[in-house]
């Protein structure tokens, strides 16, 4: 590990000063860390950076252009993105499923139900049949073009349904790293120069390849953006959700059984949601409650961090995800919110959390496709100023944040 840093980053500054940024980059749960680990793994990756080199993002072409991590604070900087190193360093192919991890990785709904694509058809829908497809777990997206602040992807390939039916599809991915006045732009509100931040876009684009349309007679695709980060004891999810909105319960809340009162909170239009990595649970919220952004902060470290995602223009369906028999394929939720935690035999994959954001059915005539955004913001430093943003964006503080449990 310590040959791979003075590798990649030896002759980046003179003297004693690159000693010590080496010697801190070193430590596991930075960024530094993190890069030399794929370095020494021989796993190629694409970086985006500002031209100060704080704000990082580290890319892997061969896990379908997903984000593995980032950084707010340059190599020496806190790793924000969940990665399974024990997998990675077994060198193991499983043919069901491999957990690399990562901040933002691309797969498709629907995960369960007549229209799954993660299992065969005929075959019960249980955990020995669930089959991840290789197009979405190890095969590498197409490198379309780079620059020093984005990089796009592509791939065309076919999907089975349990239904029977195939899905020729092409997938554009781009990734793109996000200035100060970009990420003000969203928020609405100037970021205090004080506080650290990094933020990126990604533009996903799902394409009906086929000669035939994609219906609900037949099944349909959805973009499903998943984000992995690292638990924390204290981390909580806070979901904001329209209030009176006439349709639609609040939360989904009973995905591996019913979530218990002392992890899940539904206040004044919020959901409150424990994210310690040490309970197996997972939440959703549905397409008439959804807002278009949610967030997740970690008191120990001081890191907010803050996901947005695009939402149709008309009232739109949602794949069901559920495993087995569903009475409708298509009452899906748009965003979910799991915590990893111990399963029946006391096993851990992480532990790590997730918030994930979901494009509607994507009902496409031959050559139609639809496209996701999704936007992450990690921001870190005086708690004070980071009381700033979540009062502007939540109508919500701080201190009720971590109070709430």
């Amino acid at each position: 590990m310590l040959l791979s840093l003075v590798i990649l980053y030896g002759c980046s500054t003179p003297g004693n000063k690159n000693s010590t940024n080496m010697k801190e980059s070193i430590i596991k749960g930075n960024y530094g860390y993190d890069s030399a680990f794929f370095a020494d793994h021989n796993i190629k990756t694409i970086e985006l950076k500002d031209s100060e080199g704080r704000a990082r993002v580290m890319i892997i072409p061969g896990y379908q252009g997903r984000v593995m991590t980032t950084t707010a604070n340059g190599i020496g900087g806190k790793s924000f993105g969940w990665i399974n190193y024990k997998h990675i360093e077994s060198g193991i192919v499983n043919p069901q499923f491999n957990p690399y991890g990562g901040e933002e990785r691309i797969w498709f709904g629907p995960e369960g139900g007549p229209f799954s694509i993660y299992f065969r058809k005929g075959k019960e829908q249980v955990f020995a049949n669930w089959l991840v497809p290789k197009q979405i777990d190890t095969e590498m997206f197409d490198v379309k073009e780079q620059t020093q602040t984005s990089v796009s992807f592509n791939k065309t390939f076919s999907l089975g349904n349990a239904s029977g039916t195939t899905l020729d599809v092409s997938v554009d991915r781009k990734v793109r790293l996000l200035t100060v006045s970009e990420s003000e732009k969203a928020f609405g509100l100037e970021i205090d120069p004080s506080l650290s931040m990094v933020g990126y876009e990604s533009v996903n684009t799902l394409t009906n390849k086929g000669m035939e349309a994609w219906t609900e007679k037949s099944g349909a695709l959805s973009i499903w953006m998943l984000a992995m980060f690292n638990p924390s004891e204290q981390g909580i999810v806070f979901i904001p959700y329209k209030e009176g909105a006439e349709k639609g319960k609040i939360v989904t809340d009973d995905y591996f059984g019913k979530v218990p009162a002392e992890r899940l909170i539904v206040d004044n239009g919020i959901i409150f949601f424990r994210t310690d990595g040490k309970f197996r649970s997972k939440i959703g919220i549905s397409p008439e409650k959804v807002l278009p952004v949610c967030g997740s902060y970690d008191p120990e470290n001081k890191v907010l961090t803050l996901l947005m995602f695009s939402l149709p223009e008309k009232p739109s369906k949602y794949v069901n995800s559920k495993w087995g028999k569903q009475e409708d394929p298509f009452t899906g939720d748009v965003v979910n919110s799991y915590n990893d935690g111990p399963v029946e035999d006391g096993s851990v994959m992480g532990p790590f959390y997730e918030i994930e954001s979901s494009s509607p059915a994507a009902f496409l005539k031959p050559e139609e496709g639809i496209t996701h955004i999704q936007k992450i913001f990690h921001i870190t430093g005086n708690e004070e100023k980071l009381n700033l943003i979540t009062q502007k964006l939540f109508n919500l503080s701080l201190a009720e944040i971590k109070e709430v449990f």
